[in-house]
């Protein structure tokens, strides 16, 4: 089997395949996460492509049967018409669970403890005891607007803490499988929400939080799908989180629902932008934290070996016919 490797390399994981004796494996140096023409001759009969972003030639690999992409984030697929020439995508979900679930807690106690006004009063060299900075979380009730990996390793974090845990999920919640998970992480199983809420039940599910997760991709159906009407079901005490993707909320009503007050804060760390532009008023908000898509990346330590690894589960599955971890559907590869 011929593969084609233009992520970088994690050593143990590819000298493990190339032992096997079965793949002719050819590794490239990618430059980033930009396009780029590969040698036609090099690509032509690749069976296998691992990437982060197709060859801007993509139409020369005539032999290409899977691409295992390294980002979780699959619209560089769209309009390469995978499903019409039969070619199966996977990609790297799972990778960064355990990360943003941890971003997604310190994020919880850093708002719910003003920890951007304490840090402010240190610098400043105030002594302000107040009890607005000695608040628990334990006892309050998180949603999970989408319960995928991230949704689920930080419900799980949450639920160790006390909180009580919601869900909004389309389909309902149950168990996952043929999905990446690293052990002993996430609810495989789906038994974690202390209760769930399914389509048309929007404005209940929000009622009741006092932290909103925003966990779906972003699709042709989740842009812009929380405005004005959702932001002030929230109660006026909660706060919003967004490691997902900053357009899934609208912006105009994001800003005046925290300049109006709909809602007590939030912690974003996906944006409009990016870079976001220094005079943007997202900056400035006292009631915000602001980090810069930081929460899971590809320079996240253990990033590459769990990348790596989906990939080489993936080769032995591929090879005896089974399911792929993490493969897309053909509604997923057209946007929808």
């Amino acid at each position: 089997m011929k593969v084609l490797v233009d992520v970088p390399v994690e050593p143990s994981f590819l000298a493990a395949l190339q032992a096997s004796g079965r793949h002719a494996i050819t590794t490239l140096n990618p430059p980033g996460e930009s396009a780029r023409a590969l040698d036609p001759a090099l690509i032509r009969e690749a069976e296998v492509l691992f990437c982060s972003v197709p060859p801007t030639n993509f139409a020369d690999m005539v032999a290409l049967k899977w691409v295992q992409l390294a980002s979780t984030g699959y619209s560089q697929l769209f309009g390469l018409d995978l499903p019409g020439r039969g070619i199966r995508a996977t990609n790297c979900r799972g990778c960064f669970d355990v990360p943003i679930g941890e971003w997604c807690l310190a994020m919880m106690v850093n708002l719910a403890r003003d920890a951007r006004q304490m840090i402010r009063n240190q610098e400043a060299a105030i002594w302000d005891r107040s009890a607005m900075f000695q608040r628990e979380i334990r006892g309050l009730t998180v949603g999970f607007w989408g319960y995928g990996g991230i949704g689920r390793e930080t419900a799980r974090l949450a639920r160790s803490l006390g909180l009580k845990v919601h869900v909004l999920a389309r389909g309902g919640v149950g168990p996952r499988t043929d999905v990446y998970t690293v052990p002993g992480t996430g609810d495989p199983e789906g038994v974690l929400p202390d209760r769930v809420f399914r389509a048309g039940e929007e404005l209940a599910f929000l009622g009741g939080l006092d932290f909103l997760v925003v966990a779906l991709p972003l699709t042709k159906a989740t842009d812009g799908l929380i405005g004005e009407r959702e932001l002030r079901a929230l109660p006026p005490t909660a706060f919003v989180l967004n490691p997902a993707r900053g357009p899934i909320i609208r912006q105009d009503a994001l800003l005046r629902a925290l300049r109006e007050k709909w809602i007590a804060g939030a912690a974003l760390d996906t944006h409009y932008h990016y870079p976001m532009p220094p005079d943007h008023p997202l900056w400035t908000f006292p009631n915000v934290i602001f980090t810069p898509h930081i929460s899971g990346s590809s320079l996240s330590p253990r990033f590459k070996e769990r990348l790596w690894d989906i990939f080489s589960i993936n080769v032995g599955r591929y090879e005896r016919g089974e399911p792929l971890l993490n493969e897309l559907t053909a509604a997923q590869l057209a946007g929808a």
